[in-house]
C-alpha cells in the first residue's frame, strides 16, 4: 500500500521515518499509502510518485509505505533508497509494518498487494485467500484514513477485491474505491500508436470494457486519432476491420502473458506507471475519453461469479 496524506506522527512501528524540510509557501502535503511498497510495482511506482508525476510538480507528498514483515528488511531499502533520491517534492517518509499506522490520516491508497495467483489455482481460491488480507486492510482505511480518501486496488482479482474493501470500509464513498483497468488502455494505445505509426499522446478515446483479465475487451470503435487538423477515426486510419476486430483485441489480452514470458516476471514499470496516471487523472482531471477504470458492472458475467464467491466468504 501507498498512501498520501496531510502529515504524519512519528510511531514504534515506524522504520526510522525521516521529515525534509518544506517551504510555507507549497501546497499542503498529501499523504498516501501504498500497500505491497516493497514488490516490482512499488519500487517502480514510490519513486514516481516522488517525482510529481502522480500529483504535480508543486504538490509536496508524505509517503506511507506497507508490506508484510518478512519484507520489512527490504522495506527499509527502498526507504533508504528514497532519501538518497533527494527528491525535492518528498517531505517524508514513513515504512511500517503495521497496517493501522500506514493507514493514518492518509488522502491517497493504493493497493498493490495481496495474495499471488499460484499455478492451478482458480479465482475462488485466490479470492478466499484475499478476502483476509483486504478485510485488514479496509478496517484500517475505515478508522485511520481520510473520510474522503481515494483508493485504487492494483491487486488482481483487483475488481472483487475491490468489492470486499468497499464491503468493509462502508465509510469511504463508494465512488472512491476503484480498481485498476488502466493499465490494459495504455496497452491498447500503444498497440494503436504503433499499428498507425503515430505518438501514442495523440490516440484518444479507447474504451476497456470488463475485468482486468484476459476476457477484458478493447473497444476502438469510438477512438480517435489527433492528425493536426482535426481527429480522424482509428477505424478509417488502420482501415483492417480484421486487425482491429482480432489481432489487437487479443494482443492487448494477452500482453500481460507476453511480458512474463520475456521477462520471467510480471509487468511492473507498466503497471505503476499507469497506477500513477489514474490517480494523476482522477485527482488533477483529465480528457473525456482519455481513461477508463474499472466499474463493478453487474451485466459483467465473469464479474457475478467473483462477486457470488466473494459474498460467499464475506458472509
Amino acid at each position: 500500500m501507498v498512501a498520501l496524506g496531510k502529515g504524519f506522527d512519528g510511531a514504534s512501528s515506524v522504520i526510522n521515518s525521516s521529515v525534509y524540510p518544506v517551504s510555507e509557501s507549497w501546497p499542503q502535503s498529501n499523504l498516501g499509502c501504498c500497500h505491497g511498497s516493497s514488490g516490482q510495482i512499488g519500487y517502480a511506482l514510490v519513486p514516481m510518485i516522488a517525482r510529481g508525476a502522480m500529483l504535480g510538480s508543486d504538490q509536496p507528498v508524505i509517503l506511507h509505505m506497507l508490506d508484510i514483515e518478512p519484507a520489512a528488511d527490504i522495506l527499509e531499502g527502498v526507504k533508504m533508497e528514497l532519501m538518497d533520491g533527494a527528491f525535492p517534492l518528498l517531505k517524508g517518509v514513513i515504512a511500517t509494518t503495521d497496517v493501522n499506522e500506514a493507514c493514518k490520516g492518509v488522502d491517497i491508497a493504493i493497493m498493490l498487494g495481496g495474495f499471488p495467483r499460484r499455478k492451478g489455482m482458480g479465482t475462488k481460491a485466490l479470492i478466499s485467500k484475499n478476502v483476509g488480507i483486504y478485510k485488514t486492510q479496509a478496517l484500517a482505511l475505515e478508522q485511520h484514513a481520510d473520510p474522503n480518501c481515494k483508493v485504487l486496488v492494483v491487486a488482481n482479482p483487483a475488481n472483487t477485491n475491490a468489492l470486499i474493501l468497499k464491503e468493509f470500509a462502508p465509510s469511504i464513498p463508494e465512488e472512491n474505491i476503484t480498481c485498476l483497468t488502466r493499465l490494459d488502455h495504455n496497452r491498447a494505445l500503444s498497440q494503436i500508436s504503433a499499428n498507425l505509426n503515430v505518438h501514442v499522446g495523440d490516440v484518444k478515446n479507447v474504451i476497456i470494457w470488463g475485468n482486468h483479465s484476459s476476457t477484458h475487451y478493447a473497444d476502438a470503435n469510438h477512438a480517435t486519432v489527433d492528425i493536426g487538423v482535426g481527429y480522424k477515426s482509428v477505424r478509417e486510419l488502420v482501415a483492417n476491420d480484421h486487425w482491429l476486430d482480432s489481432e489487437f483485441i487479443t494482443s492487448v489480452q494477452q500482453r500481460g502473458d507476453a511480458i512474463i514470458k520475456a521477462r520471467r516476471l510480471s509487468s511492473a514499470l507498466s503497471a505503476a506507471s499507469a497506477a500513477c496516471d489514474h490517480m494523476r487523472d482522477w485527482i488533477l482531471g483529465l480528457n473525456i475519453g482519455e481513461f477508463e477504470r474499472g466499474k463493478m458492472d453487474d451485466s459483467a458475467r465473469e464479474l457475478i461469479e467473483e462477486k457470488a464467491w466473494a459474498y460467499s466468504y464475506l458472509h
